[in-house]
């Protein structure tokens, strides 16, 4: 079972089965149809939705997604998450990072922060453009900006070391 919010108000339990999936307890007919990197064709219960996967984070389970050209955030929940809230062990704490690594390889388009700079987690760093898509690196904790290892235009590989914090 998964529980998915969208624009941090509607709340919804997803569940998947041999039999389909079901949607706070009702079952939903659907149907999807993949016509791009990142983009679908949805329809369900007769409605007809276009959807593009704007951007993702893995680690905080968001994702920003357009249906029909209008912008949703969406946060997912699993069993796991829902376990770790029951013990108390949901909040993480925010951690102090020592590098920025690529997440994928890709060409630098803009950097968006300078050396000797206070950073959060968060905070957009630089844009990545892979596979034709513009990806907005975030960094994943606090500190400050000792070194920018990269310049914009350089190709990178992944877990290339980005930058470098104190």
């Amino acid at each position: 079972m998964l529980k998915v919010s969208t624009d941090k108000k509607e709340q919804k339990q997803i569940e998947f089965s041999s039999g389909g999936i079901q949607v706070d307890g009702q079952s939903v007919d659907w149907d999807l149809v993949t016509i791009g990197d990142r983009r679908f064709h949805v329809l369900m219960n007769a409605h007809s939705y276009t959807c593009e996967v704007v951007s993702a984070d893995a680690r905080k389970k968001s994702f920003e997604i357009k249906v029909n050209g209008v912008l949703h955030t969406a946060e997912v929940q699993d069993q796991f998450d829902e376990l770790l809230k029951k013990l108390g062990m949901d909040k993480a704490a925010t951690h102090k990072v020592n590098v920025i690594k690529a997440p994928m390889p890709g060409l630098v388009l803009k950097i968006m922060i300078s050396e000797n700079q206070d950073i959060n987690e968060g905070d957009s760093v630089l844009i990545l453009e892979a596979m034709k898509m513009e990806n907005v690196i975030k960094s994943p904790g606090t500190g400050k900006v000792k070194i920018i290892k990269v310049k914009e235009r350089d190709a990178v590989e992944k877990n290339e070391v980005l930058v470098e914090l104190t």
